[in-house]
């Protein structure tokens, strides 16, 4: 009976003890399988951390969505201010552009105040002394080369005081002049008084007046195309092809055309080409790119009356 009971007890604990060891095995086996779901789940975090993270990374590598810088166009016409032909189709574009009205003439101030009211840029077409050509196509208040220092300068000033919402100035003829570094920097230096800025008509590759802008630090704006250097079609289509390349090129152009002998064409080609190139190109004023380009932003000084 003794062993019997002996057996029947060490069977139990036998038993007991198997119990415990499978609690035990099943406890450690829930913690592993209790850790490896944790460790799963911290992974899985990590991953998605890091799956964001590339994506961020991916999109801070792109490049910036914005908008394409405008392939901008300033197209200024010059001898305004005469009614010269082409003049009203001028005034009367779809897009802006920038007049140059010429000081002292018969419709000097009508042309500037309705170039004004249709939104247009106007600056004064200072008539300037060239090498070559006839004295009476300079028209009044030229600039000549025998004046001096204070006769270009009284000259200047007045020629600003006649030209309504002058914001800038260009030469009208002046190959001569705007090689003169006495005459061009007086200019310049009232330009600058009176807050307008120069544009270089470009009339002469030996012209100072980019060099004296930016030793004054003002703008060294200044053409790079003539439309109508030919009075025919053909030629100024040309022209506005290569002014159009070289906005989408350079992403800006000043390009200039003129009224009269050549008004009609240049205003009939530009209302064609304009509107054909609207799409691709911005039609700006000539201040518009000053301020943009040149951060330019002095604002003019005009005498009373003269808006």
């Amino acid at each position: 009976m003794d062993n019997k009971v002996r057996s029947k007890r060490h069977r139990r604990l036998a038993g007991f003890f198997v119990l415990l060891l499978l609690i035990n095995v099943g406890c450690m086996a829930g913690g592993e399988i209790t850790v490896a779901s944790q460790l799963t789940r911290e992974a899985d975090t990590v991953n998605a951390y890091a799956l964001s993270n590339r994506d961020r990374m991916h999109v801070a590598s792109q490049p910036e969505q914005s908008v394409t810088p405008h392939n901008r166009m300033a197209i200024i016409i010059d001898d305004v201010g005469n009614d010269m032909k082409g003049t009203a189709e001028i005034l009367a574009m779809p897009v802006k552009l920038t007049v140059a009205v010429m000081p002292f003439l018969p419709t000097t101030q009508k042309d500037a105040a309705a170039a004004h009211e249709k939104g247009m840029d106007v600056i004064v077409h200072m008539p300037m002394e060239p090498k070559k050509g006839k004295p009476e196509w300079l028209g009044p208040g030229a600039i000549t080369s025998n004046l001096t220092d204070e006769e270009v300068r009284e000259r200047v000033g007045k020629a600003i005081d006649d030209v309504p919402y002058a914001i800038g100035m260009n030469n009208h003829m002046g190959s001569k002049i705007t090689s003169d570094k006495r005459i061009m920097s007086i200019v310049l230096d009232v330009c600058r008084e009176r807050g307008l800025f120069f544009v270089d008509s470009r009339t002469n590759f030996r012209s100072v007046v980019g060099e004296l802008a930016a030793s004054k630090n003002m703008p060294p704006v200044g053409n790079d195309i003539f439309l109508d250097d030919q009075n025919s079609k053909p030629h100024i289509r040309k022209q506005m092809e290569l002014a159009a390349k070289r906005a989408v090129d350079k992403k800006s152009c000043v390009v200039i055309g003129h009224v009269g002998h050549t008004g009609l064409n240049t205003s009939a080609v530009l209302r064609e080409t304009v509107t054909q190139l609207q799409g691709q190109i911005e039609f700006v004023g000539i201040g518009d790119l000053v301020r943009e380009v040149w951060d330019w932003h002095i604002a003019p000084t005009l005498p009373t009356g003269n808006k």
